[in-house]
């Protein structure tokens, strides 16, 4: 038998480090499969109000009434086993027919608290097309939803209604997060 020359034995040993280091880290990282199904069947209960559909509901009725113009969004989240482990994310903005140039909306969102409850809702109070770029375009027009800044992330707690007042042509739409792994710390 041949001896081995000293790249064939570097290429060896390379291999079987990949190969074990592979085994290792996957024996512990290894997570159960996530259950997505299980988040896609939440149902949240979303109630949409403006001024002159706005009725009172008993769980809602210390919030303030939707003014002119405005519109009033309540998200009622489920009771789940470790909320802790969940977050909503919450996404304001409008839907528009756009071309290849990327766009933009520009408004507040204000975070309010009400007194005397020590809840809070948010409030967009308007809501203007922002600065958009200026390429020239050979795809057809699509309908697409724009973001109003950036997506809000919120604790999940069933106890206490999302509470949104909107302009009138804006819309609120959310979806559900669930933590898979423990926290780790960097540098181990």
């Amino acid at each position: 038998m041949k001896p081995l020359s000293v790249t064939d034995t570097i290429k060896i040993a390379m291999t079987v480090t990949v190969i074990f280091a592979s085994v290792i880290s996957f024996g512990t990282r290894a997570t159960s499969p996530v259950d997505n199904n299980y988040l896609n069947t939440l149902k949240i209960n979303s109630t949409v109000m403006d001024v002159s559909q706005y009725k009172p509901q008993e769980a809602s009725k210390m919030y303030p009434a939707p003014t002119e113009g405005m519109v009033q969004h309540v998200l009622t989240l489920p009771a789940l086993n470790d909320e802790q482990d969940y977050m909503l994310e919450v996404q304001i903005g409008q839907n528009k027919i756009v071309d290849c140039n990327k766009t933009k909306l520009i408004g507040e969102i204000d975070k309010i608290s009400l007194a005397g409850w020590g809840y809070v809702y948010y409030q967009v109070d308007k809501v203007m097309q922002g600065p958009t770029t200026k390429m020239m375009c050979t795809n057809a027009k699509s309908a697409e939803f724009i973001v109003l800044n950036e997506a809000m992330t919120l604790r999940y707690d069933s106890r206490q209604l999302k509470v949104f007042y909107l302009p009138e042509g804006t819309e609120l739409r959310y979806r559900v997060w669930k933590t898979v792994s423990e926290f780790e710390f960097s540098g181990q």
